[in-house]
């Protein structure tokens, strides 16, 4: 079955590595650079899997958008894994903290995403 990700992302290079990732399943696959974007996506598209950077312009942040998208059952909970370069422990508990059920740290391996994704006891991906 195919299943709708959103990727909330400002840098494009890595917004492209995720999507060439996922896109040898059958998912529908949205992309949007920053979090306010991300609101507006989420209530659009009910996505069930969220690929989120925390640092992003705008007036919110990933931490932001990912606290008010799990506290807001209306819009769907997704999945939710924060993409960061922020690694230190206090920014993985502050992720954790704002809901978040997975925390990957850039750079990460095509391998790694899908290797979380599927740690999440989704259907996103088959088992290699």
């Amino acid at each position: 079955m195919s299943q709708r990700i959103l990727i909330v992302e400002d840098h494009a290079d890595i917004r492209r590595l995720i999507r060439m990732t996922l896109e040898f399943e059958d998912h529908e696959i949205h992309e949007v650079t920053n979090a306010d974007e991300g609101l507006a996506a989420v209530e659009r598209l009910r996505p069930q899997l969220l690929l989120l950077d925390i640092m992003m312009p705008g007036s919110m942040d990933g931490l932001a958008l990912c606290r008010l998208v799990k506290s807001t059952p209306a819009l769907g909970s997704p999945w939710v894994v924060l993409l960061t370069a922020r690694g230190q422990s206090q920014d993985i508990e502050a992720g954790m903290l704002a809901g978040a059920d997975a925390y990957l740290l850039k750079p990460f391996s095509p391998l790694k995403l899908i290797e979380t994704i599927n740690s999440l006891g989704t259907t996103f991906m088959e088992a290699p």
